[in-house]
């Protein structure tokens, strides 16, 4: 019995070592990105296609659609935004109809971001160099195009993410949803583009080949966690995503508990859903040097939510150093991976968060852990039905 419980606790403190170090390596690697390249040719030249999926999105969807039609400096002629339509009011299409953009209306008996998608794809004609998916609440940048163009001219990128900044911070729960994004992407966006790796797709705010994106989506029809799928099939055929931070896209972070639960919920359910898809494949990639595939499917995957480990590397400490006398590591061990953690992750927060509200949010910290557990025992009904996260107005 005594040497399962140290076999138990020496795994245990190789898996917070795991994550702990994973945490350190890409917060730090997030600070070595390049900025952007300058243009080579002096007019933009490709052709874009916006693609706005749309489900029960009355509240938002009108500005949204405003936004990327009126409020881009790249040429009108040069893009085209398309609304997928699915269970909107007729009053909203009706003045979406207004807009100089394309609505395409869809109806299924089980809508997916997946199904929205191909169905719009199937009916586009084949005029475009790259597509662009939105989320119904994003706004682009003013220069967002500009931007997304000069990097298509000066790399050979065939899927590029860029940033998503939070669109609004009234709520507690807002404002730390909108941290919690930006640590996501210093560490699996910025951090593992910077070393070569694929960057994650953040569901939004990406672009890829039009043809390319036509090809790999049609194959698929997840529920929940498209994007961690579409990653790993880009990957797959040799197109690592690249994420750029000078192109950036706003987001609405969630404001209230039950939405965040629903959030977490779905996205947690997926990670493990495409872990164990996808875990053969990923050391079967690894044996043939596909280190992003491998890094994508299993490594990124294998790890708790970041609040879920703060949380049991927490509780884990605390426990060893009132039972130190009875553990094989010592109690110190865990608190210098404890440490680490905790300076490895205000590593990847970007400079514009620190402020004293962060300090205040931080004190929600243990009520919203409790909101991430919860979230996580409901995982096994999440990837049975698409769960929509409402947007506000």
């Amino acid at each position: 019995m005594e040497i399962i419980l140290y076999v138990f606790e020496g795994i245990l403190l190789l898996y917070f070592a795991f994550s702990v170090f994973y945490t350190l390596i890409f917060s730090i690697s997030s600070h070595l990105d390049e900025p952007m390249p300058h243009a080579k040719w002096s007019k933009p030249r490709f052709r874009f296609c916006v693609l706005i999926p749309a489900y029960k999105e009355d509240r938002v969807i009108l500005e949204t659609a405003k936004s990327a039609a009126f409020n881009q400096s790249y040429p009108s002629n040069l893009y085209d935004v398309i609304v997928i339509a699915d269970q909107l009011k007729p009053s909203t299409i009706e003045k979406l109809e207004q807009l100089p953009i394309q609505v395409i209306t869809v109806s299924f008996d089980k809508s997916t971001k997946v199904k929205s998608l191909n169905r719009a794809l199937d009916q586009l004609d084949d005029i475009y160099e790259y597509a662009v998916i939105l989320d119904a609440d994003n706004v682009m940048e003013f220069d967002f195009l500009d931007k997304l163009s000069t990097l298509y001219e000066t790399k050979d990128y065939a899927v590029v993410q860029g940033q998503r900044k939070p669109k609004n911070d009234q709520t507690t729960l807002a404002f730390l949803d909108g941290v919690s994004e930006a640590i996501n992407t210093s560490i699996f966006r910025r951090g593992t583009s910077a070393i070569g790796l694929s960057s994650s797709i953040s569901g939004s705010g990406f672009s890829a080949r039009f043809n390319l994106l036509r090809e790999e989506l049609g194959k698929m029809n997840s529920v929940g966690g498209f994007d961690r799928e579409l990653e790993l099939k880009f990957i797959k055929r040799g197109h690592q995503v690249h994420y750029q931070h000078d192109l950036a896209v706003y987001d609405e972070k969630v404001s209230n508990s039950k939405s965040f639960e629903n959030q977490r919920k779905r996205w947690i359910s997926s990670q493990y859903i495409y872990l164990a898809r996808y875990a053969k494949e990923g050391f079967l990639q690894l044996l043939k040097g596909n280190l992003s595939f491998f890094n994508s499917s299993i490594l990124r995957n294998i790890q708790l939510p970041r609040l879920l480990n703060i949380g049991f590397l927490t509780f884990s400490l605390v426990l060893m150093f009132l039972i130190n006398n009875y553990t094989y590591t010592s109690a110190s061990s865990w608190a210098v991976v404890y440490l680490i953690y905790v300076i490895a992750t205000f590593i990847a927060i970007p400079t514009e968060f620190y402020t004293s509200r962060l300090l205040y949010s931080i004190l929600s910290l243990p009520s919203i852990f409790w909101k991430m557990l919860n979230a996580f025992f409901q995982i096994k009904t999440a990837n049975k039905k698409f769960i929509h996260t409402p947007h506000e107005a």
